[in-house]
């Protein structure tokens, strides 16, 4: 699961709320990711905080994925049939 976070680039603590509901979701400590190249458009330099990761794995991968089908998608509505 990765969350890509623009605004991180003027505000540190919009990356730190998103690592947090991040954290809430998968169960996990999230990693920050870094822009790899400079792009001078988006105003966005090499090695910049742009987002966060988690690699869900084995039992919490399917943990997560019964939490989503069987909670998530009921409470929105969305037919799992």
């Amino acid at each position: 699961m990765n969350m890509g976070v623009g605004e991180a680039l003027t505000d540190r603590k919009v990356l730190e709320h998103a690592m947090s509901d991040l954290k809430k979701i998968s169960g996990q400590q999230p990693i920050v990711c870094n822009a790899r190249v400079s792009v001078a458009t988006f105003k966005l330099r090499a090695g910049s905080p742009i987002g966060c990761k988690v690699t869900l794995r084995r039992e919490r991968m399917y943990e997560f994925l019964d939490r989503l089908i069987n909670v998530a998608f009921q409470e929105l509505g969305i037919s799992v049939d």
